[in-house]
């Protein structure tokens, strides 16, 4: 009996760990992912839905897809930049890898790249090497299939920071090209 007194709660939880819902596994799935929105083989994206967008589940926030939430929130809305440069680095390219599959997805969604700088150079300097990455940007989701008439470009230079500071952090934060979706009224 006393063996049976012990072997009992440990089969019992041992049963309750292997016990695991769909959601369960989701959860696990992002824990593991390193983030939501990679879009890597394996990823909680993937597992949560076979096209990896429009999630509505808990895990993955309550965005609407297709929305401008969806999109921030679940495929990056953003890309980064290295000083004085319009070259799109390996996280850029991942990030519009999954733009573009969204746009494919929302063919009636258009956006604009916006281009910022940090506030080293001057202004003039500045609004074309926005204009630079911003282009950059379009060109890489056009190559991909996005229609180009879907898609504006604008430069902001130096004129909108994310952050104010004057500091590498701040100057990396706001050397970027930003996707923002075209609401229709």
């Amino acid at each position: 009996m006393n063996r049976l007194s012990v072997v009992l709660p440990a089969l019992l939880l041992l049963l309750a760990a292997c016990a695991s819902t769909p959601e369960d596994e989701v959860g696990a799935a992002a824990a593991g992912s390193g983030g939501f929105g990679n879009g890597a083989p394996g990823s909680a994206m993937e597992l949560a839905n076979d096209d990896g967008f429009g999630m509505e589940n808990d895990v993955f926030g309550s965005a609407i897809p297709g929305t401008p939430e969806d999109f921030e929130i679940n495929v990056g809305d953003r890309v980064f930049f290295a000083f004085d440069s319009s070259t799109l680095d390996d996280d850029a390219r991942a990030t519009l890898d999954r733009q573009a599959a969204w746009l494919q997805q929302f063919r009636e969604i258009s956006v604009t790249l916006e281009g910022h700088t940090d506030e080293r150079g001057t202004r003039e300097y500045n609004l074309a090497l926005g204009e630079r990455r911003a282009t950059a940007a379009r060109n890489y989701l056009v190559a991909l299939g996005v229609e180009p008439g879907r898609i504006l470009t604008i430069s902001f230079g130096e004129e909108r920071p994310v952050d104010p500071g004057n500091d590498e952090t701040a100057y990396r934060q706001n050397r970027r090209a930003v996707t923002t979706i075209n609401l229709v009224n």
